[in-house]
Order: C-alpha cells, then structure tokens, then sequence
C-alpha cells in the first residue's frame, strides 16, 4: 500500500483506500473499520500523494512531513490529534520548523497528525517516495 492509493474523502471521517474505478466512481475501502463504500465521480476526494503542506520557501509533499514525523517519533505513535491548539502548533513547528502559520491552519495540523497516527497504527510507515518503473528498466 503507498499513498498513491490512499484517499480522503470529503465529507467522511479517516481514510479510505482506493480498491478499484468504478463506471460511475471507485471503490474505496475505509483504513477504520474496512468497509467497502462507493464514491462518486462528483464526490470530493484526495490522493494523499497529491496533498502538501505550505511553508515559507515551497509546498512540502505530505508524504516528507509524515517522514519526517516518523522520524521525531522513532516510528511510533505521534501527538494526538485531540491536543490542544498550542500544542498541535509547537509539535508541527519542531516538525516542520518553516511551515507557513498563516496558510495552514491548527485543523490542518490535526487532520495531517490523525491521518499520520491512523497510518501507523494500520502500520504503514514507509514514506519514501515512489519509484517509478521505468526508472528502474534503465539502470
């Protein structure tokens, strides 16, 4: 599993994992409770892979801010989503020191820190990033 298939879905709690495409959609299985849902094509939904995180020189991957969380936590577990507002901010800053305090907002801090947690405990922990096939047939 890598975070090319892994989605969220607007409007629906956790993450979902993208299992196939569907005529009208795809279908998508939640990483929470395994249940299987189907999505519309009208339906907003992101590919993890797709998301980053502002700071003040470039936008960052999130999948460098989940790597570098692992990191800080030697793998485990990282603060709970449910802290408080302080706190979310410190931790993100000794994450991410140059994040951009104006553009990414604490429920963006917590959204990035559940998922993260949610992704560890489903134990999935390598971040690095994609490599690509053909890449790979030339060398």
């Amino acid at each position: 599993m890598s975070l090319e298939k892994i989605l969220s879905i607007s409007g629906k709690p956790g993450l979902y994992e993208l299992k196939s495409q569907t005529r009208t959609g795809i279908l998508a299985e939640s990483l929470i409770d395994g249940k299987k849902l189907t999505v519309s094509a009208r339906q907003n939904v992101s590919l993890l892979s797709e998301i980053a995180i502002y700071t003040l020189t470039e936008e960052v991957p999130l999948r460098v801010v989940f790597q570098k969380i692992a990191e800080k936590e030697n793998g485990g577990e990282a603060l709970s989503h449910k802290s408080t507002k302080d706190e979310l901010e410190e931790y993100f800053f000794n994450v991410l020191p140059d994040y951009d305090e104006d553009r990414v907002y604490p429920s963006d801090i917590k959204k990035v820190l559940q998922w993260y947690n949610l992704l560890n405990k489903k134990g999935f922990t390598d971040f690095s990033e994609i490599k690509s096939d053909t890449s790979e047939e030339e060398e």
